[in-house]
């Protein structure tokens, strides 16, 4: 960037609510069925039908306001927004506008070594519209209208991001969070989450805002963090050369990594909003409110600061495993099972994570139960087993999913850690290599290793390692 600028960011974000159906009428929300079958007169927008509101939305709403420090109106109102687009049959689409149901929240958002305050101006409920598409070497374009009613929270912030990458980890953070208090699945690729930038850049020092850029449905993070990246450029390169910013909406073209115009900017006349004569106001008393709140899971962030408190785990080691909700349940089970939380961390970051990721599973399908992970570190802290032979333990319970004490005894694992069955070896071993002991009393440490390995083979490396360091230099400096 150049150094007489700045940037100033605020996101807009669609999460598409986990109901089984629409905002408005009984129809399913499920992704991925045929076109067109689920539909309905509502979503078709056939004279007399009427909308009747989705109550697990609005509560799915509310629990989202409160997981990011809003504010929850009592009363809200729905509006007709209004625009001609074959995706939406009525002619309209049903949201929120002067009065969403939860204003004035924030997020506190991890970026590096720093944490940055992102306000929230407000989230509130509407419906998606349906999909057009167009297909090559076709003259017309066909519509699904399966997902048009589909419930929808659209989370607006507050210009306070300042770049690319303050950027991507607010979408981060609110993915995590959606996903944590189960409102949304977070599906980038699906379109369950995505995201429209507002970009424009100022003179450092300057407070008035400069003019906007939306860049409009962007699915992924970085395709997020790309966009915005080009943008600020485009537009410091367009002023730097004498140029205007023009409030237009662009698309990201990942291909050739550069936004171009879709469209003139509309404002918010051109919509003609006004409240839809079909639905009252939404009416939200406390008990409800208080109700939500005390259903509310613990937070991504708390969950963080616990497992940094508690289990005196290091940023690193707290920040993976509070990432998804499921993995943070799978650690608390384990440590209530063994208390060594540094050592299961270790387990579940490296080789778990690494098995998961080669075999293309989640930690939704894992086939090692915490009871057992927390079995096999427990077997290496009391040394029955070695750490490496607890690794060949480990890939069979991965394969198998059986108890590590079953595998251990099946196939004769257990460490050696009798001193006089160790120290015989060693002697033997001591005995036999005559020339490797002079060199390692003239000065050549490293032959320890050798003693080490020859000794390890002679017990199918069950000897338990500490043991055989031990008594190997004891014998060899005796």
């Amino acid at each position: 960037m150049s150094q007489g600028f700045e940037s100033i960011i605020g996101l807009e974000v669609h999460a598409q609510l986990a109901t089984d159906s629409k905002l408005f009428t009984c129809s399913g929300t499920k992704a991925g069925e045929a076109p067109n079958t689920l539909t309905d007169p509502v979503t078709l927008g056939l004279p007399g039908a009427l909308p009747v509101l989705n109550k697990r939305a609005v509560e799915y709403a509310i629990r989202l306001g409160l997981a990011t420090r809003c504010s929850i109106r009592r009363e809200s109102i729905f509006a007709r927004k209004h625009y001609f687009y074959p995706d939406l049959p009525k002619g309209y689409q049903i949201s929120q506008y002067d009065k969403p149901i939860c204003e004035n929240g924030m997020l506190n958002v991890r970026v590096g070594d720093k944490t940055v305050d992102i306000r929230i101006h407000r989230i509130h409920l509407e419906e998606d519209a349906g999909k057009n598409i167009h297909l090559e070497q076709e003259e017309n374009s066909i519509v699904d209208l399966n997902r048009a009613g589909v419930p929808l929270v659209e989370i607006v912030s507050e210009p306070d991001i300042r770049n690319a990458e303050e950027a991507g980890a607010y979408m981060r953070q609110l993915r995590q969070i959606v996903r944590y208090i189960g409102v949304c699945d977070g599906n980038m690729e699906e379109g369950s989450l995505r995201c429209d930038a507002n970009v424009s850049i100022r003179p450092i020092g300057e407070t008035k805002l400069g003019t906007k850029v939306e860049i409009k449905n962007l699915n992924s993070f970085r395709h997020v963090e790309k966009s915005i990246e080009h943008e600020i450029a485009r537009q410091i390169a367009v002023v730097e050369q004498g140029g205007t910013i023009n409030q237009e909406t662009r698309l990201w073209d990942d291909v050739r990594g550069v936004t171009r115009v879709m469209r003139t900017k509309e404002y918010a006349q051109d919509y003609r909003y006004f409240p839809d004569p079909d639905l009252l106001p939404l009416i939200v008393d406390e008990d409800w409110i208080e109700r939500v709140r005390e259903e509310l899971p613990e937070l991504p962030a708390e969950t963080f600061d616990r497992f940094r408190s508690t289990y005196r785990l290091e940023p690193y080691f707290a920040e993976i495993l509070s990432e998804e909700k499921v993995t943070s349940q799978y650690f608390d089970r384990a440590v209530a099972l063994h208390d060594n939380p540094t050592a299961i961390a270790n387990w579940i970051t490296t080789e778990l994570f690494g098995r998961l990721n080669k075999e293309g599973l989640d930690m939704s399908s894992c086939p090692v139960s915490p009871e057992n992970l927390a079995g096999l570190v427990k077997f290496i802290d009391d040394d029955i087993i070695s750490g490496k032979i607890a690794k060949t333990v480990f890939d069979e319970m991965f394969a198998s999913s059986a108890t590590p004490d079953t595998i251990i005894e099946s196939r004769g694992l257990k460490q050696i850690s009798d001193p006089a069955a160790i120290r015989a070896v060693a002697e033997k071993l001591i005995a036999a290599n005559p020339g490797q002991v002079s060199a390692f009393r003239e000065g050549k440490t490293k032959m320890l290793g050798f003693f080490v390995g020859q000794l390890m083979k002679e017990t199918g490396g069950k000897a338990n390692p500490q043991m055989v360091n031990d008594i190997l230099l004891e014998l060899l400096n005796g």
